[in-house]
């Protein structure tokens, strides 16, 4: 099974929020997924970006591709995280 890191979109129109999750690259977007690794709120000032990076090294690790807009949450994460 191909497993991909992705976002999964909740909130109401014109207000989303994303949870991180991995989930068979095969289902939709907003199908049922195997784990949550964090959350992604874009509305908020300054953007919330919360990932559990153990889980995410664990899942990239085992092969699970991030998504592009998922790389850029990662670093941007884990450069705060470093810093």
């Amino acid at each position: 099974m191909a497993t991909v890191i992705r976002l999964q979109r909740g909130g109401r129109k014109k207000r989303p929020f994303y949870a991180v999750v991995v989930m068979d690259e095969r289902k939709r977007r907003d199908g049922a997924f195997i784990e949550k690794l964090g959350y992604y709120d874009p509305c908020k000032e300054p953007e919330v970006i919360e990932l559990d990076l153990e889980r995410v090294k664990a899942w990239t690790d085992l092969g699970a591709q991030p998504s592009d807009r998922v790389a850029s949450l990662i670093a941007k994460t884990s450069a705060k995280a470093s810093a």
